[in-house]
């Protein structure tokens, strides 16, 4: 009876201590309106504006000996630190943003939120003068991309600079400004090198460097990691103390190795196009003896009337009105490994396209082709040896070379057309004048 008392007793206490149903519904309808708080619907327009610099440290020309900072960049959102992180290796989205001289090492770039901040792998050195760019790129977490970049310079106990190289970089193969090239400038006699890229013109302001020697190289850098590569176009030129100005950098690849003949098409019923395996020094003038061509097999000499660079060869044979052939044409040649594609046109304020620069004439066009003509049109089914001595690259190396020539009876068929077709365009004999009159006896 006792044992009955006491269980009854302690399971009223136990009903007592829990929370009635309804309290329990209640709780969970109010913890579920908690969670699902309706926000108010978006209003306005998206945010399409870039990341804005609104701050830089330390303060440009600033002279600070002994320094062991950071340079900061400041912004007024946070940035996106992009789809590959900066590791040390210069293949991070933003190392390839910065460019920082005198050094030849990839910077310690880290992305704080709002801030970049930048400092050499080294150590800062004393005594020096430091320029820090950061290029046009940075982004914002909704990928709007700021088009503006910044330059920061500053020493770390050496004078001021004050110096301020300029000039324009060109490519040979195009005779045109290269955009975006990289430009060097190796302070002599230690070689501490400054770096920066040209503008969308191809011109360069390279500044405040330190007073001194300077040379100064105009890279076409192909595959942009913001270092110049050998066998990468290049032009370099040397400026004493005291001057400023690099003029035209004609960048081109300097060849080490001669050239030699790659391959020998015929042009027409009496001339040839033969390609060779580098440019050619545009100042080369080849003399006719320097060119023996003979017809296999009895090894019988051919006569040549003409031996010239292609360029050269258009502007003499090809008349006003005639298309050239645009199948031998090197001035758009793609380089190695790099895909180039067609870049689409910029429209201007009124939806036009903005002109193309145009070719400078300062140096004449580099051609890796030249044109042999010869007296006797090609035999068809003929074979011919050719041998060129003396031929010299832009670089200005020189060497003979030997190529073969097979004219095919279609291949011959096919150039007196074309050169049939060419002579039809050359005005003939007036059709249209009126026969005289019969005199009258």
């Amino acid at each position: 009876m006792k044992k009955t008392e006491k269980t009854e007793t302690t399971e009223r206490t136990e009903r007592g201590r829990q929370p009635s149903l309804s309290v329990l519904s209640v709780l969970s309808v109010l913890s579920v309106l908690s969670c699902a708080r309706i926000e108010p619907p978006p209003s306005g327009p998206p945010d399409t504006a870039p990341p804005q610099l609104i701050g830089i440290r330390p303060d440009s020309l600033a002279r600070l000996p002994g320094f062991k900072g950071e340079v900061e960049f400041r912004f007024d959102e946070v940035i996106s630190e992009g789809g590959s992180p900066s590791q040390g290796t210069g293949t991070g989205d933003l190392e390839k943003l910065v460019i920082l001289s005198p050094t030849t090492k990839v910077p310690n770039v880290t992305w704080r939120r709002s801030r970049l901040t930048v400092r050499p792998s080294e150590g800062w050195k004393p005594d020096r003068v430091y320029r820090v760019e950061l290029l046009p790129g940075i982004t914002d977490l909704r990928r709007n991309r700021s088009n503006k970049g910044a330059v920061v310079s500053f020493t770390t106990g050496a004078p001021l600079p004050t110096t301020t190289i300029d000039g324009t970089v060109v490519d040979w193969s195009t005779s045109r400004p290269a955009p975006g090239a990289l430009v060097e400038a190796l302070l002599l006699p230690d070689s501490l090198p400054y770096r920066g890229l040209a503008d969308s013109t191809g011109h360069i302001s390279l500044g405040p460097l330190p007073a001194g020697e300077y040379l100064v190289r105009g890279v076409i850098d192909e595959n942009h990691d913001l270092h110049p590569d050998p066998r990468e176009p290049f032009d370099s030129v040397r400026l004493a103390p005291g001057k400023t100005s690099a003029g035209e950098l004609w960048a081109f690849v300097h060849d080490t190795t001669p050239p030699r003949i790659r391959e020998i098409t015929v042009a027409d019923s009496a001339s040839a196009t033969i390609e060779l395996t580098q440019n050619l020094d545009p100042r080369q003038r080849l003399a006719l003896n320097a060119v023996i061509v003979r017809s296999l097999p009895d090894s019988a000499p051919v006569r040549v009337t003409s031996l010239l660079q292609k360029p050269m060869d258009d502007s003499l044979h090809h008349p006003a009105g005639v298309p050239r052939d645009t199948t031998a044409d090197t001035t758009r040649k793609a380089r190695p490994g790099i895909i180039e594609a067609e870049p689409a046109p910029r429209r201007g304020a009124r939806g036009r396209a903005p002109a193309e620069p145009q070719p400078l004439t300062s140096r004449p066009p580099l051609s890796d082709r030249l044109v042999l003509r010869v007296q006797q049109p090609w035999k068809p089914n003929g074979k011919y040896e050719v041998e060129i001595h003396g031929v010299r690259n832009v670089t200005g190396v020189a060497a003979d070379v030997k190529g073969a020539l097979t004219v095919s009876k279609e291949m011959a068929q096919d150039s007196t057309r074309r050169r049939a077709r060419s002579d039809s365009l050359k005005l003939g004999p007036d059709t249209l004048k009126r026969p005289r009159p019969k005199q009258q006896q």
